[in-house]
């Protein structure tokens, strides 16, 4: 037997068994996609259902959005004290009563509650990514950091399809069955979840040691807490009220005493020295930057694609279910980029495969500026610009647990997901403002409430220019062969 069989022998025994985890971790991250696509179709039904305005359905995101970024680096950090399977669980079964909620809520209020505890689910890649790592390197696995770069693209496949999958079911079956039973679907799904966790994950003691840092969670929810409120009042009061500024200085201050309180707690919430790793700082800053693009640019173009051209000069007139095609187009390039990121990684290196990735992320919405007038040049654009997020939201998780000791493994996948979502949550309220500016008065009380194309300029312009900023970062920032083997302890 060659050497290179004896290699390939001795990898068998444990990627059959990830391969099995593999595929349970898949069930659950369809169930997440389905929760992210199947109520974008029939937001305007929840609105009707709920007695509320349009307008008010921009409080669901923005709710579930500061549960997410509260709760991911919090749960993330319970799976390395208390095992990531049972925080999994945990997370599952927040994430099942919430959705039951959404289904039976008797008002908005309820609804809002039950909708941003639904937000749980977005630590459940980082711990899943956690998972695959720790069980190849406790298989004594030396490619462990490939393995998961290799599971992780099949999850982020899995969310992709269930994203699409979700959106065509509930834009199918609103028309069908009664609302409520519409509503109860992907309760039902999350519930099955629990049952393929419990059965087909396997049970791994924990990473570390110690107590929960409830003096950083603290810290730490006071910060975003304000952040949020800041984010709010941009949105409600604009930036030139001294109530919006104060709210996003206390926000950035707390962080102070946050980062000194880590600094003294021997198990933090957030290890702050951890962070400050060659290989880690340009990984959480990417995802911050990235989550400008991939949470916050989606809805300035829905709208772009629906403004009528022949009414303002621009816009691409599309309908409602034609949009779709856009959306579908992109979701798709997301799809094919997570699987492309095991070859990518392969012929290039695990750091150029995220300079490459972020490239294509900035070229993509850099497109825009010159090629905005056709269906086809958008759907180039967000093909570009999908593959690069593909292999970014595969790659982030992964990169991050390479770069951690096995210890700090949750904690590093789940502030990929926290950054992500910070930083799509502050694009999305400047975006918000960027869209209002020079939509006068008169063409509101007109009915003509189109953003203006300079609006969507800076949105295309801040998106590529990010992205770009997260290439270059990766590319001077992290060592040449960093995340091929695993951090120290």
């Amino acid at each position: 037997m060659t050497t290179r069989e004896a290699r390939r022998a001795a990898r068998r025994p444990w990627l059959a068994g990830l391969g099995a985890i593999v595929a349970a971790l898949a069930l659950v991250e369809v169930t997440s996609g389905i929760l992210q696509g199947y109520y974008t179709p029939i937001l305007t039904d929840i609105a009707r259902h709920s007695g509320v305005h349009d307008a008010d359905v921009n409080w669901l995101e923005a709710a579930q959005l500061m549960v997410s970024a509260l709760s991911v680096p919090i749960l993330a950090k319970m799976g390395d004290l208390w095992g990531h399977k049972r925080i999994l669980l945990v997370s599952t079964l927040v994430t099942a009563l919430a959705s039951w909620g959404v289904a039976v809520a008797p008002s908005f209020a309820t609804l809002l509650v039950a909708w941003g505890l639904q937000g749980a689910y977005a630590v459940w890649l980082p711990l899943e990514v956690a998972i695959i790592y720790l069980t190849a390197r406790r298989a004594g696995a030396v490619d462990a950091p490939a393995g998961t770069r290799r599971a992780a693209g099949v999850l982020v496949f899995a969310l992709e399809a269930g994203v699409i999958a979700g959106a065509l079911a509930g834009g199918a079956l609103v028309d069908v069955l009664p609302f409520g039973v519409v509503l109860a679907l992907p309760a039902v799904a999350v519930t099955l979840c629990l049952l393929a966790i419990w059965l087909w994950v396997p049970s791994m003691p924990p990473t570390a040691a110690g107590k929960l840092d409830l003096g950083g969670i603290a810290w730490l929810t006071a910060s975003l807490v304000a952040l949020m409120a800041g984010l709010s009042l941009v949105r409600l009061v604009g930036v030139g009220s001294i109530w919006t500024w104060l709210a996003l200085l206390a926000a950035f201050g707390l962080l102070v005493p946050f980062v000194r309180h880590s600094l003294r707690v021997e198990e933090p919430l957030v290890d702050v020295r951890m962070l400050a790793a060659p290989a880690q700082w340009p990984v959480q800053l990417t995802a911050t930057l990235f989550g400008v693009s991939v949470l916050g640019a989606q809805v300035p173009l829905s709208t772009f694609a629906r403004t009528d051209p022949s009414a303002v000069g621009y816009g691409l007139g599309l309908t409602a279910g034609t949009v779709s095609y856009i959306i579908g187009a992109y979701v798709l390039s997301l799809a094919i980029g997570a699987l492309l990121l095991p070859v990518v990684s392969r012929l290039l290196s695990p750091r150029l495969a995220l300079v490459v990735a972020a490239a294509f992320v900035a070229v993509g919405y850099l497109l825009f500026l010159p090629f905005h007038d056709t269906l086809v040049q958008t759907l180039t654009n967000m093909v570009v610009a999908g593959l690069g997020s593909g292999l970014l939201v595969a790659a982030l998780p992964s990169a991050a647990a390479a770069a951690a000791p096995e210890a700090r493994s949750g904690m590093a996948t789940g502030l990929t997901n926290a950054t992500k979502t910070v930083g799509g949550s502050i694009a999305s309220a400047v975006f918000g403002v960027a869209l209002f500016q020079g939509v006068s008065a008169a063409a509101v009380e007109a009915g003509q409430t189109a953003a203006p194309l300079s609006g969507y300029l800076v949105v295309w312009t801040l998106c590529g220019v990010t992205a770009a900023i997260c290439a270059l970062v990766l590319l001077v920032g992290v060592p040449q062969d960093a995340f091929t083997r695993p951090a120290h302890a």
